[in-house]
């Protein structure tokens, strides 16, 4: 009598796996985070599409039917019709969020990149698991700095395709200058370089707090206020352009200073005296000067600022290494 012994030849199941490592770990964990990201991209992407095509061609439209471009005088020409404000309307959407977007990243990074880890104990689980905590740090910065680098450069390129395409349109519809924001941050690298720097910001403040909720209002804080300070020093980060005459001079810019000047050139206030000639020799006035940037000053000063704000993001980012070190020195 043979025995015959059955062999199993069902086939092993093998686990699937998927991407492993701290890139796809923080991708993961922030995946909300991450498609908020992307549809802010494609909202604004797309108005700004809009606005550059359709929008300028309905404006125009809208013009040439209400005769406005055929050198009639016409009153209704000096107020907007719909087309217009729709256009205007779009082009401050899309520079209101890329100007958001410094703040929402602050916002996010101390509060849920760093400050709710440190608050509830996943870093430092995460630092168990063969991960150092500068690898840890460093995979946390990388990963939303390409994104945010990426996005933002898309941005700024569609926002300075639509501010250069038209240059008529911009003043028909009285849409803001070069110098002014948002327009100003929106169409050079200083969109990209804010960005990194709420990331930077609201990894420190992350650090310094540790817990999400005071991290996130630090960190609001603190980028507000680097960002007005920024501002205000922004006229004075490459040399001006002076005009001077008996009147005020004529002028296309980003104006710094202005007023008076006395018979032996020092510059005094406007005393205001206009055409009085008794005026103008009671003060000794014998001319005006206009200290201002054209528009040629625009990528010196754009590039000079840049500089700046990258300098600050990399100092907040060495000081979270500094603060990460000694916390990790301390629980030792």
């Amino acid at each position: 009598m043979t025995t015959v012994t059955l062999k199993s030849t069902a086939p092993a199941v093998t686990a699937r796996r998927g991407p492993r490592g701290l890139l796809w770990a923080t991708l993961r964990l922030h995946r909300s985070a991450l498609w908020f990201w992307v549809m802010l991209v494609a909202v604004a992407a797309g108005v700004l599409l809009w606005a550059y095509g359709p929008g300028a061609d309905a404006a125009w439209a809208e013009y040439r039917s209400r005769g406005c471009l055929d050198g009639r005088p016409n009153l209704g020409c000096d107020m907007g019709g719909r087309a217009a404000d729709r256009y205007q309307s779009a082009e401050a959407l899309a520079g209101g969020l890329i100007q958001i977007v410094p703040f929402l990243t602050a916002a996010w990074a101390g509060a849920a990149l760093i400050g709710r880890e440190l608050e509830n104990g996943t870093a430092r689980l995460a630092w168990t698991q063969s991960v150092s905590p500068a690898r840890w740090l460093a995979a946390k910065l990388a990963v939303p700095a390409a994104l945010l680098a990426a996005g933002m450069l898309v941005l700024t390129l569609l926002h300075r395709l639509l501010f250069t395409a038209d240059p008529a349109l911009r003043v028909t519809v009285g849409m803001a200058d070069w110098h002014q924001s948002p327009a100003y941050e929106a169409n050079g690298t200083l969109a990209t370089a804010y960005a990194l720097l709420g990331l930077a910001v609201g990894a420190l403040a992350g650090m310094l707090q540790r817990r999400a909720l005071p991290a996130l209002g630090t960190a609001v804080l603190g980028l507000g206020a680097l960002m007005i300070a920024l501002s205000d020093v922004r006229p004075y980060l490459w040399p001006v352009r002076t005009l001077t005459g008996k009147q005020y001079p004529e002028w296309t810019g980003m104006v710094v200073d202005d007023g008076a000047l006395t018979s032996k050139g020092a510059r005094v206030a406007d005393p205001i005296c206009v055409d009085d000639a008794r005026c103008l020799a009671e003060h000794d006035i014998v001319g005006y000067y206009r200290d201002f940037h054209p528009a040629s000053h625009f990528w010196p000063l754009q590039l000079t600022e840049t500089a700046v704000v990258l300098t600050l993001a990399a100092l907040a980012v060495l000081l979270s290494f500094r603060l990460l070190n000694r916390r990790v020195a301390r629980a030792v």
